[in-house]
């Protein structure tokens, strides 16, 4: 979806689709897409930005996940708590989940924005997710956003915590020269895009053979991508 213009351009049945939950007040979930340099050059536009939102929605996630943590990981210390519930609202894992639900495709952002990546820019993509937690919990209620929250980013942390929190290169490094006394080699097979906009492909090797490939906006990204797939190998576990 790609709209320059007017509020009524905004396809809120397929956002909702995407997302999952129908709105009662669908200015709030357009609102969730509104970003601050959309409206420098549409000063006229009937919304605001959705910093806002964006503030309420951090606050929800917090007290949601806090929740949630608390519940369910009775073992854990205050200091282990806070650890996997900062691994699980970083801007990396809520961009993360942001991308999955393609929430970067609805996104109203000035023509420069765009043109400078930002459908992709993890940064706008973690306060989209945000903003979209607090147009869920003005527009249904804080039990409605828990349920999405619980069905889009809670899931993970049952991942993270048998991981110990470590990232996937550490994990897989780990593994790697447990199983095989191989450190793991990250080479770069591919990069294309323009310099602001670069992407890469990275493949994950142990000695000649290659585990897994990656891609990401940095070679950062495409190698810790690589390793989650290498982690997700049949001979990696």
């Amino acid at each position: 979806m790609r709209s320059k213009d007017k509020t009524n351009l905004f396809p809120v049945e397929e956002a909702e689709k995407q997302i999952g939950i129908t709105f009662k007040d669908s200015n709030l979930l357009r609102n969730a897409f509104v970003h601050r340099s959309y409206l420098n050059e549409n000063p006229t536009f009937n919304l605001p930005s959705n910093e806002r939102l964006e503030f309420l929605g951090d606050a929800v996630l917090e007290l949601t996940v806090s929740h949630h943590l608390f519940k369910n990981y009775l073992a854990f210390t205050e200091g282990e708590l806070t650890a996997l519930r900062a691994a699980l609202v970083k801007t990396e894992s809520l961009a993360a989940e942001s991308g999955r639900l393609k929430l970067g495709d609805y996104l109203l952002l000035s023509n420069g924005e765009e043109a400078g990546g930002g459908r992709g820019n993890p940064y706008l993509l973690a306060n989209t997710f945000e903003a979209l937690v607090g147009a869920i919990f003005l527009d249904q209620g804080l039990q409605a956003a828990k349920n999405f929250l619980k069905k889009e980013l809670l899931y993970k942390a049952k991942e993270l915590y048998r991981t110990g929190l470590k990232d996937a290169k550490s994990c897989f490094q780990e593994i790697a020269q447990e199983k095989y006394s191989i450190t793991p080699a990250y080479r770069t097979l591919s990069e294309w895009g323009p310099d602001h906009n670069k992407h890469f492909r990275v493949g994950v090797f142990l000695g000649k053979q290659k585990m897994a490939e990656g891609e990401g906006r940095s070679k950062q990204i495409a190698e810790e991508e690589a390793a989650k797939k290498a982690l997700q190998s049949p001979g990696a576990g």
